[in-house]
């Protein structure tokens, strides 16, 4: 019963990382002065220089040239690209819930967050384990090793949030006007969690709100019909844009906003790199923010990422670089 518990919470709290990230980029620009974050020196990642040296140079110059070509095509950053791992904590067993890789593209005016599948096979301290352990085992920091280490690309900074931070964000904007798809009829005592709410338009308070994004189907079996993940997935979407629209029109909140930012998250961002995002965010608009999932298949007790789909995945939203990621970058647990 706990662990099918712990699953139901997982997609729907992206709507707490990114209400809280947007809200805390209000507050810091409030404060301080727009500046795009610096990553400061690059760190090389290693590549094999499978390109033909210069005819026009000695063997060994020309060697040594094509291998310094190929490191810096290969670790370029695209401009005001970052990335950055939005991570919900777990209430139960310390690992991590849900687990996000953002990408933010600042020149091109969009953001793509992926979601990285909880029981992802990993290497976490040398032991094949699911990846959220490594959020147990050390945090936003070794969490941020592991993603970067499979994904063959930099995790450049951390937020981490504790999941009770989305029923104060609901709260402190006095609820919101949602439209409940389905008619939903619930109970689960082990949980404590009753969900009986018809069909139809409705103010939601945060407790309110917090069963409507966790239903995923009645006590007969009947709900969204078909999947009912995707459905659930569809209702937090469509969720998270309603909550962004009230916050983002009541900035006379922010002071509140902040309070919730500074009781529920963690992250190595500082307050003028929130400020940037933050204003990133609100120009980019919600239809430049998009979300996907790494694909993979299920095999208990794991789920083992697909390299090639991984790959496209990784070069079309997550890579910083000029040049695209290899499959010999991804460092991929696979059967």
């Amino acid at each position: 019963m706990a662990k099918r518990h712990r699953r139901r919470r997982r997609s729907w709290s992206r709507t707490l990382l990114l209400l809280v990230f947007i809200a805390a980029g209000l507050y810091a620009g409030a404060h301080c002065l727009f500046r795009a974050p610096d990553l400061g020196a690059e760190a090389e990642v290693p590549v094999s220089s499978d390109k033909p040296a210069d005819a026009g140079l000695p063997a060994d110059e020309a060697g040594d040239d094509a291998e310094a070509l190929a490191q810096k095509a290969h670790t370029e950053r695209k401009p005001f690209f970052y990335t950055i791992l939005l991570s919900g904590a777990d209430d139960g067993n310390g690992n991590s819930d849900t687990n996000i890789l953002l990408a933010v593209d600042g020149e091109n005016g969009w953001a793509h967050g992926v979601s990285i599948p909880r029981d992802t096979k990993a290497a976490v301290n040398g032991k094949n384990q699911k990846i959220n352990a490594a959020f147990g085992a050390g945090g936003s920091e070794l969490l941020a090793e592991v993603v970067s280490d499979q994904l063959g690309i930099p995790v450049d900074f951390t937020v981490s949030v504790d999941l009770k931070g989305f029923q104060a964000l609901v709260d402190a904007i006095d609820g919101v006007d949602f439209y409940i798809p389905v008619d939903m009829d619930y109970d689960d005592p082990y949980q404590d969690l009753y969900i009986h709410f018809s069909k139809g338009p409705r103010h939601l308070s945060g407790s309110e709100a917090m069963k409507v994004v966790r239903f995923r189907h009645n006590n007969d079996g009947t709900g969204y019909g078909g999947s009912e993940d995707i459905g659930r997935m569809e209702t937090q979407q469509a969720f998270l844009k309603a909550v962004l629209k009230k916050a983002l029109a009541n900035p006379g909140k922010i002071s509140e906003y902040v309070k919730i930012f500074q009781k529920y998250v963690k992250t190595d961002l500082g307050l003028s790199d929130m400020a940037w995002f933050g204003q990133q965010a609100l120009s980019m608009g919600m239809e430049n923010i998009s979300f996907s999932t790494l694909p993979g298949e299920w095999h208990s007790p794991y789920i083992y990422l697909d390299p090639e789909e991984t790959l496209t995945v990784v070069n079309t939203y997550l890579n910083p670089y000029v040049e695209d990621r290899r499959l010999e970058d991804l460092h991929l647990l696979t059967r």
